[in-house]
């Protein structure tokens, strides 16, 4: 662990949601304090899209630690879930377990805690992480819960965040009334180039260091060009750099352990195809029966095959029949004529 080496107090590049860590860019200030403006106005619906590893979810911590005090939250992370299913996450992130409960019943439970919390005088804040993935007839179950309401004012802020998906699914025309009830929408984009710097250092500075810069220019250009701006990403390869450099001794990340971490990093060197054995000599002329061609084997336990397995068989099958093809066209070599001599041999 390279903790020690460059003195740090803990992992700055973590993958864990950790609001400490969050970096406010430009995109995250907005979309933050966007949020905030319609958690605080009553808004209703909101909504936040963002690419996977932009760190929505640890802005949407963030923000729920502002309400800490003056609202009662529930954060949702199962969306692979029917609507009784998602009623049932919904009030056990509220501390009740009603399994017997039919959808009436729980949606009834729901208004009554609901109830509570408003003449608590406390705001209600649902957030819905990786939204996208809700079924439609789950979304439509959501904006139902929009109908909790007094004449003057709406009980609960719901957030529906997701990946760019999300936004496709709420622009479907069978959605077209959970659309309407979206009054705001936040969208974070990747961070730019010359912000790259920036990020690292806060994190860096939360941590604990002290001192110059570990990253020498040219390595940043490197990593903002290699993460394209993604804070995971970003966290990946300083994780991976820092590691490296340690392991060198090195108190700088320069730009020979960033093109080293790179070559590491690039997935596209394990998309070669897996080799194959030569095929037996008894292969090369394959007889033309029913049989040249094996049927494909089982896959596991006794399913199809996956993708990996039938990539595999074809690949086989297309080398067999070339093999078979060619010795179709190739002359057929017979033995030598016998001489006389041999003859009376």
């Amino acid at each position: 662990m390279y903790l020690k080496f460059f003195g740090l107090r803990e992992q700055p590049f973590g993958v864990t949601p950790d609001p400490r860590f969050l970096y406010l860019s430009a995109a995250h200030r907005e979309a933050l304090a966007s949020l905030y403006y319609g958690v605080e106005a009553g808004r209703g619906f909101l909504g936040l899209i963002a690419k996977p590893g932009m760190g929505k979810t640890t802005l949407l911590f963030h923000l729920l630690e502002k309400f800490r005090s003056s609202a009662r939250t529930a954060f949702l992370f199962q969306t692979q879930c029917n609507s009784r299913e998602f009623m049932r996450f919904l009030l056990a992130e509220l501390g009740y377990e009603g399994d017997g409960q039919d959808f009436v019943h729980m949606h009834e439970e729901f208004n009554k805690r609901l109830l509570q919390e408003a003449r608590a005088g406390n705001r209600f804040i649902v957030v819905i992480d990786e939204a996208q993935n809700l079924e439609p007839s789950v979304l439509e179950t959501v904006r139902l819960l929009s109908d909790f309401e007094t004449p003057r004012a709406k009980l609960l802020t719901i957030i529906l965040a997701g990946q760019p998906e999300l936004a496709g699914k709420l622009a479907s025309p069978s959605l077209s009334q959970l659309r309407q009830r979206v009054s705001i929408v936040n969208r974070i984009e990747p961070l730019p180039a010359w912000e790259i710097k920036s990020y690292i250092e806060h994190r860096l500075q939360v941590a604990g260091y002290e001192g110059e810069p570990l990253f020498v220019p040219e390595a940043l250009a490197e990593i903002a060009r290699f993460t394209e701006g993604i804070p995971r990403n970003v966290n990946n390869f300083c994780f991976n750099a820092l590691s490296l450099a340690c392991a060198l001794r090195q108190k700088k990340v320069d730009l020979a352990v960033v093109q080293e971490v790179i070559s590491d990093l690039d997935i596209t060197k394990h998309l070669t195809d897996t080799p194959f054995a030569p095929l037996a000599a008894d292969d090369a002329a394959p007889a033309a029966t029913e049989d040249a061609v094996a049927p494909p084997p089982p896959g596991k336990n006794g399913e199809g095959l996956s993708p990996a397995e039938a990539r595999s068989y074809m690949q086989q099958v297309v080398l067999k029949l070339k093999s078979w093809e060619q010795s179709l066209t190739q002359p057929t070599q017979r033995p030598p004529a016998r001489t006389p001599e041999s003859k009376s041999e």
